[in-house]
């Protein structure tokens, strides 16, 4: 093969000894097959979607194969047109001779060559996996660093002897190394192609049961997290083609969301879901934190939920007594017996969405009663028009409003004890509020079970209105149908295919029906990922528990950043709040934080909690921590922001700032799973004492990559 024309690599004056012919020349070769390639690829896609589009929509099980394609075609296109060349991550040589690149998706030559293995196949496990302990076949590793679609470094790591001594541009600091002394901007930094072996593990491991991933600051959590998130999409069928519905992936705050916002779709992966526990119920954007300690701890509880049921079942109680019917043929008695029996009906539907079911059961019983001696068709509509038994069943199981209902215990110091009997009298009288409709963060994971126990109160109206329509649809074409074989002189009875099931069936377009609203984080999903998960509740892990019917979590966190203390070890907290299979997966190495910050922010943290998983920093920035007045904030703002063209900041503890787009105003609990070139933060004392305040301390003094000043 030629040489291509122009070079792939970019280097610096300084990077000219890895610029020699013999180090990059099968390389430049590659990237020159792939570039052809992509282009190819690019119209191929582009036609095939172009395609797709033109294409009638069809109906049925089509439709959907025609939507499904569009989207994967729609994705794919995404990343190709976002990156070219640039989407190789590295090679790595094994010990048979071959040279394998890796990128972030796979690609294939015309001649059936593969030119990138996808980072998420088996065969790409190496080149993040491999250590010199465990080199997994590999003689060499080479990373690459891209600036403008051109090479502007790479890294070379030899694994045996012969490749230290013969060759690469082997450096004394590793590519991951380097890249953590780059300014950070208001996004997540693109890792993929430094990720480590330590995280690696931790990414590709199963989804069955809940994996913790169990580290301190600036140990990659949440890198390991979305990562984990595009891998189990990738490589799990269970999850990617099952009706489960895909990943979820939950945050502490929107900041976080926003921080993280282009790493999964930077992976080629847009199918995962984001949020925070907030965005579950729509009262949750504007919900205050619980001011009382005891409240929040009584609503933590996951037995306030099974309160949420009781109450509802309470709205499902058959009359007490039997009920008389007037009818044009005769006077019915529906018994208690009849109501119980209905009653009983297994619907697995929400309360709401029962009804119907229920109803139907009891017409039923009282039907087959009278079968033979009224016409049926005649004595349901009957029923159904009956003032008695219609408001006697809407008694007994009247439609529900779900914030209605929990409004109904924080209002009715009778119906709460009914529903949770374990409740003391000071207890029920702690959880009385004057206005109940007046919600609060601990009030969420309530709201969130009543509206799953409790159903759309419109789903049995919409139900009967598709039903009407696709009837009256039908009944049109079949009309049509008896029209065509009454003047067709069709010899062969082709005409009587008209009438058959699978005709008719074919012809339905439920897109023109009524639809059910459908809330996209409602779920359900085949697999949660939890970030921060050390400060969830029994109560708030109910919530996703009961958005993953398969119990398949990885819940990422570090108990010494638990704001409200986590005595437990992690197998037995998730196994209290209903987890199962918890096993544990612990990674101690601080990539982000340096020697110099982490030595003042142990201290603080062993201080409340002496077991503290405190990770050991791999690097230092040589700046030490910094202290001065509070007075001094705006000129330390002012005199960084002057002296540093690029990177971000944050003010922590001072809500007086108003920040900027490089400095941003943030509470240590808003600044969680973020990370800063400068930490400002601003009379740590405030933060108060005991647990929540030192773990307050330590969060925001961890934040830093490079500099940290604490003004008191």
């Amino acid at each position: 093969m030629n040489p291509p024309a122009l070079s792939a690599f970019h280097l610096s004056d300084e990077l000219a000894h890895k610029a020699d012919p013999a180090l990059i020349a099968r390389d430049d070769e590659q990237f020159d097959a792939i570039a052809a390639t992509l282009r190819d690829s690019l119209a191929t896609a582009s036609a095939r979607l172009d395609s797709a589009l033109a294409a009638p929509s069809g109906v049925g099980g089509a439709a959907v194969e025609r939507d499904l394609e569009i989207h994967r075609l729609n994705a794919r296109l995404t990343v190709l047109r976002r990156y070219g060349i640039d989407m190789c991550l590295g090679r790595m040589v094994t010990d048979a001779g071959d040279h394998i690149y890796i990128g972030r998706l796979g690609l294939t030559g015309d001649d059936g060559r593969q030119l990138l293995v996808d980072w998420r196949a088996p065969a790409a496990e190496p080149f993040f996996g491999a250590t010199l302990a465990d080199p997994m076949g590999l003689v060499s590793r080479r990373r690459y660093r891209w600036a403008s679609a051109r090479v502007a470094d790479y890294w070379d790591e030899a694994f045996t002897a012969d490749a230290l001594e013969t060759g690469g541009a082997l450096d004394d600091q590793s590519s991951f190394i380097a890249s953590l002394g780059t300014s950070r901007s208001s996004r997540m930094r693109d890792v993929l192609a430094t990720i480590q072996a330590d995280q690696d593990a931790i990414i590709r491991a199963g989804s069955a049961g809940t994996l913790v991933v169990d580290g301190g600051p600036g140990t990659g959590k949440t890198v390991v997290a979305l990562h984990r998130a595009a891998y189990l999409l990738y490589s799990d069928t269970r999850i990617s083609r099952g009706s489960g519905g895909g990943v979820l992936v939950v945050g502490p705050s929107q900041p976080y969301l926003g921080y993280v916002d282009d790493v999964l779709p930077s992976l080629g992966e847009d199918r995962v879901q984001t949020c925070t526990l907030r965005d579950l119920v729509p009262e949750g954007r504007s919900a205050p934190p619980e001011s009382d300690p005891d409240i929040a701890r009584l609503k933590a509880s996951a037995r306030l939920i099974d309160a949420v049921g009781s109450a509802v079942r309470l709205y499902e109680q058959p009359p007490e007594r039997g009920t008389v019917v007037e009818t044009p043929w005769v006077e019915l008695r529906v018994s208690e017996a009849d109501w119980e029996e209905a009653f009983s009906t297994d619907t697995g539907s929400a309360h709401n969405e029962a009804r119907d079911e229920v109803w139907e059961a009891l017409v039923d019983i009282i039907s087959d009663r009278f079968a033979g001696r009224v016409p049926r068709s005649q004595l349901r509509r009957a029923l159904a028009q009956s003032e008695a038994l219609t408001a006697a069943f809407n008694r007994a199981w009247p439609l529900l409003d779900p914030a209605a209902l929990v409004a109904a215990l924080w209002s009715n110091p009778g119906f709460l004890r009914r529903c949770a009997p374990w409740l003391t009298d000071d207890e029920v009288r702690m959880l009385q509020r004057e206005d109940a409709a007046m919600w609060t963060a601990s009030d969420l994971p309530l709201l969130d079970a009543a509206r799953r126990a409790v159903g759309d109160p419109d789903a049995g109206r919409i139900r009967r209105e598709r039903e009407r329509l696709r009837a009256s649809e039908r009944e049109y074409r079949a009309s049509v149908a008896d029209y065509l074989m009454d003047t067709s002189d069709d010899d062969l009875g082709l005409m009587s295919m008209l009438r058959g099931e699978d005709v008719l069936n074919s012809l339905d377009d439920d897109d023109a029906l009524p639809t059910f609203s459908h809330d996209a984080l409602a779920g359900p999903f085949a697999h949660i990922i939890v970030d921060e998960a050390q400060e969830l509740t029994d109560a708030e892990w109910a919530m996703l528990r009961s958005r993953c019917p398969s119990r398949s979590f990885t819940a990422v966190g570090d108990r010494a950043q638990a704001r409200h203390g986590f005595a437990q070890t992690w197998e037995d907290r998730l196994t209290d709040a209903g987890l199962r299979d918890v096993r544990l997966a612990s990674l101690s190495v601080n990539y982000r934080t340096p020697e110099e910050i982490m030595a003042e922010a142990e201290p603080v943290i062993r201080a409340a909690l002496p077991d503290a998983n405190v990770p050991t920093s791999v690097r230092s920035s040589g700046i030490p921590v910094r202290h001065g007045s509070v007075a001094d904030r705006e000129a330390i703002v002012d005199a960084w922001l002057a002296d540093n063209d690029e990177g971000t900041g944050v003010v922590i503890g001072d809500e007086t700032f108003t920040g900027s787009d490089r400095v941003r105003s943030l509470t240590p609990e808003t600044a969680k799973g973020l990370e800063f070139d400068l930490v400002v933060l601003v009379a740590p004392e405030r933060f108060g004492d005991g647990v929540e305040g030192a773990v307050d301390r330590y969060v925001a003094m961890t934040r830093s990559t490079r500099e940290l000043i604490v003004l008191t």
